[in-house]
């Protein structure tokens, strides 16, 4: 029985050092072929490119918008397509997300007790949470300005553009016991606001000569003009035809993968 064990272990070591000689073989072609055809001749030219992106932002509210939600933070992606002359042009989709909501205790006032607390299904204290939420999409145009730049592709970004902006409280009811603040109901209280934004951006777009180093960072800023989405605000007693206007600003940065042709290599004759 013995030998059988060792027999069956040694069977599975064998098998599990094949298989990770073969991974690490398929790792260095990998990397060799990313090598390969990421080169990019960014010291004496500048190029065209498409480039998805990834980004972060840390963001701080203004205008109305700071009456109802603290500082937050969005991510998201896009894609830029950069040409020879170093113009830009991009489209974005971005996911809005914080925890700091104001007045609380005001909105949620109709369903709370006295002691702040709702009272669920059960009959005992509801455990529930008020995030903030939303979105943007959007189109940017701008240029790179040579300026501070290591290479023609790399400098100075100014970008402006326009888009569409949504965001809302989220009632996050752990297990739906608390009716009065699920489903449907919710939507009385979560202030869902959206309508066009403006942006800009300022800061400094990097493209180096692979795939791998390409990123870009600045401060950036957005104007939205925004409208109530709700038919009814429960805590209001009627609907909300307030316009407001709300105001982001922060600092974004963001990992650019650019996707572009091999640069030929380059012969010299006498």
């Amino acid at each position: 029985m013995n030998s059988f064990v060792h027999g069956a272990n040694y069977y599975l070591c064998l098998k599990y050092l094949v298989m990770l000689k073969r991974f690490s073989v398929l790792l260095i072609a990998v990397f060799i072929a990313v090598q390969s055809f990421a080169q990019l001749d960014a010291r004496d030219t500048t190029v065209a490119a498409f480039i998805p992106y990834f980004a972060y932002a840390f963001q701080m509210p203004g205008g109305d918008l700071a009456n109802r939600y603290g500082n937050n933070s969005t991510i998201g992606g896009g894609l830029f397509y950069k040409t020879e002359k170093n113009f830009l042009f991009s489209a974005d989709v971005n996911f809005i997300f914080g925890n700091d909501i104001k007045n609380a205790d005001t909105i949620m006032s109709m369903v709370e007790t006295s002691g702040g607390h709702i009272i669920d299904g059960n009959g005992v204290f509801a455990q529930y949470a008020l995030y903030e939420r939303g979105y943007s999409i959007n189109v940017r145009f701008g240029k790179i300005f040579r300026v501070l730049n290591p290479n023609p592709n790399s400098g100075i970004l100014v970008m402006g553009g326009a888009g569409y902006i949504i965001h809302r409280m989220k009632i996050d009811n752990q297990y739906r016991t608390a009716p009065q603040i699920s489903g449907d109901y919710a939507k009385g209280y979560d202030r869902l606001t959206g309508g066009i934004a403006f942006n800009e951006f300022i800061g400094y777009f990097f493209m180096g000569r692979t795939r791998v180093l390409n990123f870009y960072g600045g401060f950036e800023f957005y104007q939205a003009f925004t409208r109530s989405k709700r038919d009814y605000i429960f805590d209001q007693m009627k609907k909300d035809n307030n316009r407001y206007l709300d105001l982001f600003y922060g600092f974004k940065i963001g990992w650019m993968i650019p996707i572009y042709s091999r640069t030929p290599d380059k012969y010299y004759y006498n």
